[in-house]
């Protein structure tokens, strides 16, 4: 069973940052692309940022040269670090990842439970 967990939401002013985290457990074979989806509740979930096994990045154009991804493939771990954030990145942030746990199959796509991130004006 492969679990995400995240961490490092909360609440912060305006300006301000915030870094969150996302640990894959598990039976993990091996992780392609590991990324950030954020939703506003009663809307589509939409991407953030993704990162490729290789580092290959991929950000959405609201948040280029504020937020960046980085992931740390020995601990399964991916990284968000969110600088100058405005009130409008207020939502809940989700982990995802591409992860292969059983050899006779194609990755999954594996979901963190969210967590909240707060940016008060």
């Amino acid at each position: 069973q492969v679990q995400l967990v995240e961490s490092g939401g909360g609440l912060v002013q305006a300006g301000g940052s915030l870094r969150l985290s996302c640990a894959a457990s598990g039976n993990i074979i091996s992780i392609t692309t590991m990324g950030w989806y954020r939703q506003i509740p009663g809307k589509q979930r939409d991407l953030v940022a993704a990162i490729t096994s290789g580092g290959s990045t991929n950000y959405a154009d609201s948040v280029k040269g504020r937020f960046t991804i980085s992931r740390d493939n020995a601990k399964n771990t991916v990284y968000l670090q969110m600088n100058s954030l405005k009130p409008e990145d207020t939502d809940v942030y989700y982990c995802n990842g591409e992860i292969r746990d059983d050899d006779r199959y194609p990755p999954l796509n594996y979901w963190g439970q969210g967590t909240q991130v707060t940016v008060s004006s």
